[in-house]
Protein backbone atom coordinates (compact mmCIF):
# COMPACT_ATOMS: atom_id res chain seq x y z
CA UNK A 1 0.00 0.00 0.00
CA UNK A 2 1.83 3.06 -0.80
CA UNK A 3 1.13 5.75 1.79
CA UNK A 4 0.74 9.75 1.49
CA UNK A 5 0.84 12.91 3.58
CA UNK A 6 -2.28 13.94 1.42
CA UNK A 7 -4.65 11.23 3.19
CA UNK A 8 -2.94 12.07 6.34
CA UNK A 9 -4.13 15.84 6.15
CA UNK A 10 -7.77 14.12 4.55
CA UNK A 11 -8.28 12.58 8.19
CA UNK A 12 -6.43 15.12 10.48
CA UNK A 13 -9.70 17.33 10.87
CA UNK A 14 -11.07 14.05 12.53
CA UNK A 15 -8.57 12.83 14.44
CA UNK A 16 -7.64 16.83 16.25
CA UNK A 17 -11.19 16.48 17.69
CA UNK A 18 -11.36 13.51 19.22
CA UNK A 19 -7.55 14.11 20.53
CA UNK A 20 -8.15 17.52 21.70
CA UNK A 21 -10.57 17.03 24.65
CA UNK A 22 -11.57 13.34 25.52
CA UNK A 23 -14.46 13.54 27.40
CA UNK A 24 -13.77 11.88 31.38
CA UNK A 25 -16.36 8.98 30.85
CA UNK A 26 -15.09 7.22 34.03
CA UNK A 27 -15.86 9.65 36.32
CA UNK A 28 -18.65 11.75 34.94
CA UNK A 29 -21.32 10.15 36.62
CA UNK A 30 -21.47 8.28 40.46
CA UNK A 31 -22.43 4.82 38.37
CA UNK A 32 -20.39 4.89 35.31
CA UNK A 33 -20.70 0.77 35.43
CA UNK A 34 -24.40 0.40 35.52
CA UNK A 35 -24.84 -0.62 31.56
CA UNK A 36 -22.58 -3.81 32.14
CA UNK A 37 -21.58 -5.03 35.46
CA UNK A 38 -19.58 -7.97 34.36
CA UNK A 39 -15.96 -8.26 35.59
CA UNK A 40 -13.78 -7.76 33.21
CA UNK A 41 -10.58 -9.82 32.87
CA UNK A 42 -7.08 -8.01 31.95
CA UNK A 43 -4.20 -9.61 30.63
CA UNK A 44 -0.34 -8.06 30.74
CA UNK A 45 2.22 -8.47 28.28
CA UNK A 46 5.85 -7.20 29.11
CA UNK A 47 5.95 -7.26 33.40
CA UNK A 48 8.77 -4.39 33.58
CA UNK A 49 8.10 -1.37 35.62
CA UNK A 50 5.98 0.04 33.14
CA UNK A 51 3.86 -2.94 32.59
CA UNK A 52 3.75 -3.16 36.24
CA UNK A 53 2.30 0.21 36.75
CA UNK A 54 -0.03 -0.05 33.39
CA UNK A 55 -1.45 -3.15 35.55
CA UNK A 56 -1.78 -1.47 38.91
CA UNK A 57 -4.21 1.60 36.92
CA UNK A 58 -6.05 -0.56 35.22
CA UNK A 59 -7.05 -2.24 38.61
CA UNK A 60 -7.75 1.04 39.70
CA UNK A 61 -9.88 2.42 36.97
CA UNK A 62 -12.72 -0.10 37.69
CA UNK A 63 -14.05 -1.79 40.62
CA UNK A 64 -14.80 -4.97 39.07
CA UNK A 65 -11.56 -5.27 36.72
CA UNK A 66 -9.12 -8.33 37.98
CA UNK A 67 -5.95 -9.50 36.42
CA UNK A 68 -5.85 -13.29 35.55
CA UNK A 69 -2.80 -13.66 32.79
CA UNK A 70 0.75 -12.40 32.68
CA UNK A 71 3.33 -12.73 29.98
CA UNK A 72 7.05 -11.69 29.48
CA UNK A 73 9.91 -13.38 28.14
CA UNK A 74 11.33 -13.81 31.09
CA UNK A 75 10.23 -15.44 34.46
CA UNK A 76 12.12 -13.18 36.95
CA UNK A 77 10.38 -10.26 35.66
CA UNK A 78 7.29 -11.87 35.42
CA UNK A 79 7.19 -13.34 38.88
CA UNK A 80 8.32 -9.77 40.14
CA UNK A 81 5.79 -8.32 38.96
CA UNK A 82 3.13 -10.46 40.57
CA UNK A 83 4.53 -10.37 43.52
CA UNK A 84 4.36 -6.68 43.36
CA UNK A 85 0.42 -6.52 42.11
CA UNK A 86 -0.42 -9.10 44.42
CA UNK A 87 0.96 -7.17 47.66
CA UNK A 88 -0.73 -4.28 46.61
CA UNK A 89 -3.82 -5.24 44.93
CA UNK A 90 -4.86 -8.74 46.85
CA UNK A 91 -7.92 -10.03 45.64
CA UNK A 92 -8.02 -8.10 42.17
CA UNK A 93 -4.67 -10.24 40.94
CA UNK A 94 -6.06 -13.70 40.26
CA UNK A 95 -2.92 -15.40 38.07
CA UNK A 96 -3.11 -19.00 38.01
CA UNK A 97 0.09 -20.32 37.81
CA UNK A 98 -1.33 -21.96 34.41
CA UNK A 99 -2.11 -18.12 33.21
CA UNK A 100 1.48 -17.14 33.61
CA UNK A 101 3.15 -17.34 30.69
CA UNK A 102 7.21 -17.35 29.68
CA UNK A 103 8.84 -16.96 26.50
CA UNK A 104 8.75 -14.59 23.48
CA UNK A 105 5.67 -16.39 22.25
CA UNK A 106 3.78 -16.09 25.58
CA UNK A 107 1.83 -13.17 24.09
CA UNK A 108 0.10 -15.43 22.04
CA UNK A 109 -0.75 -17.58 24.48
CA UNK A 110 -2.15 -14.59 26.94
CA UNK A 111 -4.42 -13.22 23.92
CA UNK A 112 -5.44 -16.93 23.28
CA UNK A 113 -6.52 -17.38 27.41
CA UNK A 114 -10.11 -15.48 28.06
CA UNK A 115 -8.83 -11.82 28.71
CA UNK A 116 -11.09 -9.02 27.91
CA UNK A 117 -8.03 -6.37 28.11
CA UNK A 118 -4.72 -6.49 27.22
CA UNK A 119 -2.06 -4.56 28.43
CA UNK A 120 0.83 -4.08 25.69
CA UNK A 121 4.02 -3.04 27.66
CA UNK A 122 7.08 -5.06 25.61
CA UNK A 123 9.88 -3.68 24.38
CA UNK A 124 8.08 -1.33 21.39
CA UNK A 125 9.87 -3.46 18.98
CA UNK A 126 7.27 -6.43 19.52
CA UNK A 127 4.14 -4.30 19.42
CA UNK A 128 3.28 -4.46 16.11
CA UNK A 129 3.06 -8.09 16.04
CA UNK A 130 1.83 -7.86 19.74
CA UNK A 131 -1.22 -5.27 18.89
CA UNK A 132 -2.31 -6.83 15.77
CA UNK A 133 -2.26 -10.83 17.57
CA UNK A 134 -4.45 -9.04 20.40
CA UNK A 135 -7.18 -7.01 17.71
CA UNK A 136 -7.78 -10.31 15.73
CA UNK A 137 -8.60 -11.90 19.12
CA UNK A 138 -10.87 -9.22 19.66
CA UNK A 139 -9.26 -7.84 22.33
CA UNK A 140 -9.82 -4.07 23.85
CA UNK A 141 -5.74 -2.42 23.98
CA UNK A 142 -4.09 -0.38 25.91
CA UNK A 143 -0.74 0.15 23.80
CA UNK A 144 2.49 1.97 25.51
CA UNK A 145 4.39 4.00 23.38
CA UNK A 146 6.14 3.78 20.82
CA UNK A 147 4.34 1.28 18.58
CA UNK A 148 7.21 0.35 16.27
CA UNK A 149 10.84 0.98 15.91
CA UNK A 150 10.64 1.06 11.57
CA UNK A 151 8.27 2.26 8.92
CA UNK A 152 6.80 -1.26 8.13
CA UNK A 153 6.36 -2.03 11.63
CA UNK A 154 4.15 1.40 11.57
CA UNK A 155 2.41 0.65 8.79
CA UNK A 156 1.60 -2.70 10.37
CA UNK A 157 0.21 -1.10 13.34
CA UNK A 158 -1.85 1.77 11.15
CA UNK A 159 -3.74 -1.27 9.64
CA UNK A 160 -4.16 -2.91 13.16
CA UNK A 161 -5.79 0.34 14.39
CA UNK A 162 -8.16 0.39 11.68
CA UNK A 163 -8.97 -3.37 12.24
CA UNK A 164 -9.50 -2.39 15.55
CA UNK A 165 -12.32 0.26 15.20
CA UNK A 166 -14.08 -1.91 12.51
CA UNK A 167 -14.44 -4.07 15.39
CA UNK A 168 -15.71 -1.62 17.66
CA UNK A 169 -12.68 -2.49 19.87
CA UNK A 170 -10.86 0.37 22.13
CA UNK A 171 -7.01 1.17 21.63
CA UNK A 172 -5.48 3.60 24.00
CA UNK A 173 -2.16 4.43 23.19
CA UNK A 174 0.70 5.13 26.24
CA UNK A 175 1.05 8.89 25.07
CA UNK A 176 -0.17 9.73 28.44
CA UNK A 177 -0.03 13.87 28.59
CA UNK A 178 -2.93 13.34 26.03
CA UNK A 179 -4.72 12.18 28.91
CA UNK A 180 -2.82 15.42 31.27
CA UNK A 181 -5.95 17.51 32.09
CA UNK A 182 -3.42 21.08 32.11
CA UNK A 183 -2.06 20.25 28.51
CA UNK A 184 -5.55 19.59 27.59
CA UNK A 185 -6.75 22.74 28.27
CA UNK A 186 -3.33 24.93 27.00
CA UNK A 187 -3.30 23.07 23.85
CA UNK A 188 -6.80 23.21 23.29
CA UNK A 189 -6.60 26.95 23.69
CA UNK A 190 -3.70 26.58 21.05
CA UNK A 191 -6.01 24.76 18.75
CA UNK A 192 -8.82 26.93 18.95
CA UNK A 193 -6.83 29.96 17.62
CA UNK A 194 -5.75 31.92 20.88
CA UNK A 195 -2.09 32.20 20.19
CA UNK A 196 -3.50 33.21 16.61
CA UNK A 197 -1.35 31.62 13.16
CA UNK A 198 1.50 29.57 14.34
CA UNK A 199 4.78 31.14 12.99
CA UNK A 200 7.11 28.77 14.98
CA UNK A 201 8.04 26.72 17.67
CA UNK A 202 10.35 25.03 19.75
CA UNK A 203 10.67 21.41 21.71
CA UNK A 204 13.08 19.86 24.13
CA UNK A 205 13.16 16.39 25.94
CA UNK A 206 16.96 16.57 27.37
CA UNK A 207 17.60 14.31 30.48
CA UNK A 208 20.65 12.50 31.95
CA UNK A 209 21.28 8.88 31.31
CA UNK A 210 18.51 5.46 32.03
CA UNK A 211 19.46 2.25 33.85
CA UNK A 212 21.88 -0.48 32.88
CA UNK A 213 21.86 -4.52 33.87
CA UNK A 214 25.18 -6.44 33.92
CA UNK A 215 25.44 -9.09 32.18
CA UNK A 216 24.90 -12.12 34.17
CA UNK A 217 26.10 -15.87 34.06
CA UNK A 218 23.77 -18.04 31.84
CA UNK A 219 22.16 -15.00 29.70
CA UNK A 220 22.95 -15.76 25.81
CA UNK A 221 23.78 -12.23 23.51
CA UNK A 222 20.05 -11.69 22.75
CA UNK A 223 19.09 -12.50 26.82
CA UNK A 224 21.80 -9.69 27.17
CA UNK A 225 20.24 -7.52 24.67
CA UNK A 226 17.11 -7.54 25.98
CA UNK A 227 17.22 -7.13 29.40
CA UNK A 228 18.92 -3.91 28.07
CA UNK A 229 16.21 -3.01 25.25
CA UNK A 230 17.28 0.68 25.81
CA UNK A 231 20.16 0.69 24.05
CA UNK A 232 19.57 -0.84 21.35
CA UNK A 233 17.63 1.02 18.26
CA UNK A 234 16.49 -2.12 16.77
CA UNK A 235 14.67 -3.03 20.08
CA UNK A 236 13.79 0.69 21.05
CA UNK A 237 14.04 2.50 18.35
CA UNK A 238 16.96 4.53 19.95
CA UNK A 239 15.57 7.39 22.62
CA UNK A 240 14.43 9.96 20.56
CA UNK A 241 11.76 7.76 19.32
CA UNK A 242 11.50 5.72 23.22
CA UNK A 243 11.62 8.65 25.28
CA UNK A 244 11.55 11.87 23.63
CA UNK A 245 8.48 10.85 21.40
CA UNK A 246 6.41 12.36 23.98
CA UNK A 247 7.98 16.23 22.99
CA UNK A 248 7.16 15.29 19.83
CA UNK A 249 3.38 14.10 20.24
CA UNK A 250 3.44 17.21 22.22
CA UNK A 251 3.81 19.97 19.65
CA UNK A 252 2.38 17.32 16.76
CA UNK A 253 -1.08 17.86 18.99
CA UNK A 254 -0.72 21.58 19.28
CA UNK A 255 0.11 22.00 15.13
CA UNK A 256 -3.57 19.70 14.79
CA UNK A 257 -1.87 16.93 14.19
CA UNK A 258 -0.88 17.93 10.87
CA UNK A 259 1.72 16.18 8.90
CA UNK A 260 5.20 18.77 8.54
CA UNK A 261 6.78 18.28 4.66
CA UNK A 262 10.10 17.40 5.46
CA UNK A 263 12.50 16.83 8.34
CA UNK A 264 16.00 17.45 8.36
CA UNK A 265 18.69 17.41 11.55
CA UNK A 266 21.47 15.39 12.75
CA UNK A 267 23.01 13.39 16.45
CA UNK A 268 25.37 11.26 17.50
CA UNK A 269 27.11 9.72 20.05
CA UNK A 270 29.44 12.04 22.36
CA UNK A 271 29.20 10.98 26.08
CA UNK A 272 27.75 7.72 25.85
CA UNK A 273 30.34 5.77 23.90
CA UNK A 274 31.17 2.98 25.96
CA UNK A 275 29.99 -0.35 23.75
CA UNK A 276 27.89 -1.25 26.43
CA UNK A 277 25.33 1.48 25.18
CA UNK A 278 24.68 -1.04 21.97
CA UNK A 279 24.46 1.21 19.15
CA UNK A 280 22.02 4.09 20.02
CA UNK A 281 23.16 8.13 19.61
CA UNK A 282 22.98 10.42 22.85
CA UNK A 283 21.63 13.10 21.51
CA UNK A 284 19.51 14.62 18.61
CA UNK A 285 19.08 18.33 16.85
CA UNK A 286 15.77 17.80 14.18
CA UNK A 287 13.89 20.53 12.56
CA UNK A 288 10.30 19.60 11.22
CA UNK A 289 8.86 22.37 8.60
CA UNK A 290 5.25 22.59 7.75
CA UNK A 291 3.03 24.47 5.23
CA UNK A 292 4.27 28.33 4.46
CA UNK A 293 7.82 27.51 5.57
CA UNK A 294 6.69 27.08 9.31
CA UNK A 295 9.38 25.41 11.83
CA UNK A 296 9.44 23.13 15.26
CA UNK A 297 13.17 23.00 16.59
CA UNK A 298 13.32 19.76 18.21
CA UNK A 299 16.12 18.89 20.78
CA UNK A 300 16.88 15.82 23.44
CA UNK A 301 19.58 14.35 24.49
CA UNK A 302 20.23 11.35 26.93
CA UNK A 303 23.92 12.57 28.67
CA UNK A 304 24.76 12.64 32.40
CA UNK A 305 25.27 15.68 34.21
CA UNK A 306 23.73 18.21 31.53
CA UNK A 307 20.95 21.10 32.23
CA UNK A 308 17.54 18.88 31.83
CA UNK A 309 14.95 20.48 30.08
CA UNK A 310 11.45 19.08 28.76
CA UNK A 311 9.13 21.67 27.20
CA UNK A 312 6.99 23.11 24.02
CA UNK A 313 7.20 26.61 23.27
CA UNK A 314 5.17 27.95 20.54
CA UNK A 315 4.79 31.41 18.90
CA UNK A 316 1.79 32.45 17.31
CA UNK A 317 0.87 36.21 15.57
CA UNK A 318 -1.48 36.90 18.87
CA UNK A 319 1.15 35.35 21.16
CA UNK A 320 2.81 32.54 22.86
CA UNK A 321 2.53 28.92 24.36
CA UNK A 322 4.44 27.77 26.83
CA UNK A 323 4.37 24.38 28.13
CA UNK A 324 7.29 22.96 31.37
CA UNK A 325 6.71 19.24 32.15
CA UNK A 326 9.44 19.73 34.50
CA UNK A 327 8.16 22.55 36.35
CA UNK A 328 4.21 22.68 35.54
CA UNK A 329 3.87 26.04 34.13
CA UNK A 330 1.29 26.07 31.45
CA UNK A 331 0.54 29.27 29.75
CA UNK A 332 -0.79 31.89 27.19
CA UNK A 333 0.89 35.09 26.87
CA UNK A 334 -0.74 38.05 24.55
CA UNK A 335 -3.98 39.10 23.55
CA UNK A 336 -5.63 35.50 25.48
CA UNK A 337 -3.44 35.38 28.14
CA UNK A 338 -3.94 32.91 30.58
CA UNK A 339 -2.42 30.89 33.05
CA UNK A 340 -2.40 27.32 34.84
CA UNK A 341 -1.76 28.78 38.21
CA UNK A 342 -4.68 30.97 37.64
CA UNK A 343 -7.40 28.74 36.33
CA UNK A 344 -6.39 26.55 39.55
CA UNK A 345 -6.69 29.18 41.65
CA UNK A 346 -10.08 31.25 40.78
CA UNK A 347 -12.00 28.96 38.03
CA UNK A 348 -11.62 25.21 38.39
CA UNK A 349 -9.54 24.24 41.02
CA UNK A 350 -11.47 21.20 42.10
CA UNK A 351 -11.53 19.85 38.45
CA UNK A 352 -7.41 20.14 38.55
CA UNK A 353 -6.96 19.18 42.08
CA UNK A 354 -9.29 15.16 40.71
CA UNK A 355 -7.11 15.42 37.92
CA UNK A 356 -3.87 15.52 40.04
CA UNK A 357 -5.48 13.27 42.46
CA UNK A 358 -5.78 10.56 39.57
CA UNK A 359 -2.57 11.61 37.62
CA UNK A 360 -2.38 11.34 33.45
CA UNK A 361 -1.33 7.69 34.07
CA UNK A 362 -4.29 6.55 35.91
CA UNK A 363 -6.96 8.55 33.69
CA UNK A 364 -5.53 6.79 30.31
CA UNK A 365 -7.15 3.98 32.00
CA UNK A 366 -10.35 5.85 33.65
CA UNK A 367 -11.14 6.61 29.92
CA UNK A 368 -10.44 3.51 28.62
CA UNK A 369 -12.21 1.07 30.57
CA UNK A 370 -15.35 3.89 30.77
CA UNK A 371 -14.96 3.69 26.90
CA UNK A 372 -15.38 -0.14 26.83
CA UNK A 373 -18.52 -0.27 30.27
CA UNK A 374 -20.33 2.35 27.67
CA UNK A 375 -20.07 0.70 25.04
CA UNK A 376 -18.40 4.07 23.04
CA UNK A 377 -15.10 2.47 21.66
CA UNK A 378 -12.34 5.37 22.08
CA UNK A 379 -9.49 4.37 18.82
CA UNK A 380 -6.20 6.71 19.58
CA UNK A 381 -4.50 4.97 16.37
CA UNK A 382 -4.34 7.56 13.99
CA UNK A 383 -2.40 10.27 15.47
CA UNK A 384 -0.47 7.87 18.06
CA UNK A 385 0.98 6.17 14.80
CA UNK A 386 1.76 10.24 13.54
CA UNK A 387 3.47 11.01 16.34
CA UNK A 388 5.33 7.81 16.27
CA UNK A 389 5.73 8.44 12.53
CA UNK A 390 7.55 12.11 13.19
CA UNK A 391 10.12 10.41 15.25
CA UNK A 392 10.56 7.78 13.09
CA UNK A 393 11.66 10.18 10.50
CA UNK A 394 13.66 12.47 12.48
CA UNK A 395 15.96 9.31 13.49
CA UNK A 396 16.08 8.65 9.39
CA UNK A 397 16.95 12.13 9.15
CA UNK A 398 19.64 12.14 11.99
CA UNK A 399 20.93 9.04 11.32
CA UNK A 400 21.54 9.70 6.84
CA UNK A 401 22.29 13.39 7.56
CA UNK A 402 19.47 13.60 4.41
CA UNK A 403 16.60 15.91 4.59
CA UNK A 404 13.59 13.17 4.36
CA UNK A 405 10.12 14.22 3.31
CA UNK A 406 6.77 13.00 5.15
CA UNK A 407 5.94 10.72 2.85
CA UNK A 408 9.56 9.05 1.95
CA UNK A 409 9.42 8.22 6.12
CA UNK A 410 5.67 6.89 5.46
CA UNK A 411 6.53 4.50 2.86
CA UNK A 412 10.37 3.75 4.15
CA UNK A 413 11.30 0.54 3.25
CA UNK A 414 13.88 0.11 6.15
CA UNK A 415 13.57 -2.76 8.59
CA UNK A 416 15.23 -2.55 11.50
CA UNK A 417 13.81 -5.69 14.00
CA UNK A 418 14.19 -9.16 11.77
CA UNK A 419 11.15 -10.19 13.55
CA UNK A 420 10.79 -13.71 14.85
CA UNK A 421 13.70 -14.32 17.29
CA UNK A 422 15.03 -16.45 19.88
CA UNK A 423 16.87 -16.46 22.92
CA UNK A 424 19.74 -17.90 20.72
CA UNK A 425 19.59 -15.97 18.16
CA UNK A 426 22.43 -13.39 17.01
CA UNK A 427 21.44 -9.82 15.81
CA UNK A 428 23.49 -6.57 15.88
CA UNK A 429 23.30 -3.00 14.10
CA UNK A 430 25.72 -0.75 13.39
CA UNK A 431 26.13 2.68 15.08
CA UNK A 432 24.32 5.07 11.93
CA UNK A 433 26.76 7.86 10.48
CA UNK A 434 25.37 11.13 9.26
CA UNK A 435 26.53 10.91 5.59
CA UNK A 436 27.22 7.56 5.13
CA UNK A 437 24.65 5.73 6.41
CA UNK A 438 21.60 5.33 3.46
CA UNK A 439 17.96 6.32 3.51
CA UNK A 440 16.43 3.61 2.70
Amino acid sequence: MNYSRRKFIKTAGITTIGSTVIPNLAWASKTPWTLNSNTLKVGLVGCGGRGTGAAGEALNADPNVILTAMADAFEDQLQTSFNTLKGKYGNKVQVPESNKFVGLDAYRKLVDSDVDVVLLAAPPCFRPQHLEAAVNAGKHVFCEKPFAVDAPGLRRVMETARKAGAKNLSLVSGFCWRYHQPKRDTFGRVLDGQIGEILGGEATYNTGELWFKERQRGWSDMEYKLRNWLYYNWLSGDHLVEQAIHGIDMFSWAMGDKAPLKISGTGGRQKRTDPKFGNVYDHFGLTYEYDDGVKIYFFCRQQEGTTPSYAVELTGRDGRCYVDCRTGEHKITGKNAWNLADAIKFTDAEAYRQTKVRGMYQVEHDELFASIRANKPVNDGEWMTRSNLLALAGRMAAYSGQTVTFDQALNSSEVLFPGEISLDTRYDLPVAIPGITPFR
